[in-house]
């Protein structure tokens, strides 16, 4: 159809090359809008994965997809995938180091286990514990997180120069403040000196704090720690080159309390932010008491 006409296109009006091929004029409107729009939806897809990927810059083609879906996109992780694998988008991670940050030798008293098996079904049932280093260009520094473990978000963090008691005491308290203590809360960590010593494990007792501590050598007992870490070298440090402890503080500062907490889709939390998460099933939370007052009632 197409051909035909544009051969008459400078002679004859629209409307009557149409009539001569039997075609409506709705057809031909039809026919070239739809190249266009596809164009146009193309650009807009690939305008929005790259706008993801500036700022997510560890994302693969799965959490783009789903962070698509979260905005009214509907489209196949498939095309993502070929998209970003044709723009270079999809990330390639660098190696990093590895330094112990782990001291279980020591005389302080090893608490048991308490969360091996557990089924973690509310927020604050189990805070968990743990420690890395952070590269910097001339030295190393370490930081310590508190996360809850049922929503992943990371509820208090130090950075320090020193791998010592006072680097988990002020992640811990960061986390006092901003939560509130519930009824049976668990604490779960390594067997480290930071998390022994008595100062720590004193600051727990009197907030009613129970003690959890890993087995010896079996890291998967605080596999969610484990994760944090590895997303927060990956997604953050790896892909920076700090010069100061200053420098790296606000830019991890910016990481955990902006991006991870409140941007970066998590999929064991149905691709949503912690923070979403945790409004979620706190709206759960008062639907279902509301409705056991109305069944009383």
């Amino acid at each position: 159809m197409k051909p035909m006409i544009k051969q008459e296109m400078t002679s004859l009006p629209i409307e009557r090359k149409c009539e001569l091929v039997s075609v409506p004029r709705s057809s031909y409107y039809r026919y070239n809008r739809e190249p266009q729009r596809a164009d146009q939806e193309k650009d807009q897809v690939y305008s929005q994965v790259e706008e993801i990927c500036s700022e997510m810059h560890r994302y693969g083609y799965r959490r783009v997809t789903a962070e698509l879906h979260r905005q009214g996109l509907k489209v196949n992780h498939k095309r993502i995938l070929a998209l970003m694998r044709r723009n270079n988008l999809l990330c390639r991670r660098k190696k990093k180091f590895r330094i112990a940050t782990t001291d279980s030798k020591h005389a302080y008293r090893i608490y048991p286990n308490l969360v091996k098996d557990m089924e973690i079904t509310r927020i604050d049932q189990v805070w968990i514990a743990d420690i890395t280093y952070i590269r910097l260009r001339v030295e190393f520094v370490y930081l310590a997180v508190v996360l809850d473990a049922f929503s992943r978000r990371a509820i208090g963090w130090a950075l320090q120069r020193h791998l010592d008691v006072s680097l988990s005491l002020n992640a811990l308290r960061t986390a006092l403040r901003t939560r509130t203590v519930a009824p049976g809360l668990i604490h779960h960590s390594d067997r480290g000196v930071q998390y022994a010593a008595t100062e720590y494990t004193d600051l727990l007792k009197e907030n009613n704090i129970t003690i959890s501590m890993s087995r010896s050598g079996n890291p998967y007992d605080n596999a969610k720690a484990e994760s944090f870490m590895k997303t927060l070298k990956h997604e953050e440090v790896l892909i920076n080159e700090y010069e100061t402890i200053d420098e790296a503080r606000q830019s991890i500062a910016h990481f955990i309390d902006v991006v991870y907490n409140r941007k970066r889709l998590h999929s064991s939390l149905g691709y949503l932010p912690p923070v979403d998460f945790e409004s979620v099933q706190l709206t759960k939370n008062i639907s279902t008491l509301m409705d056991q007052n109305c069944v009383s009632f």
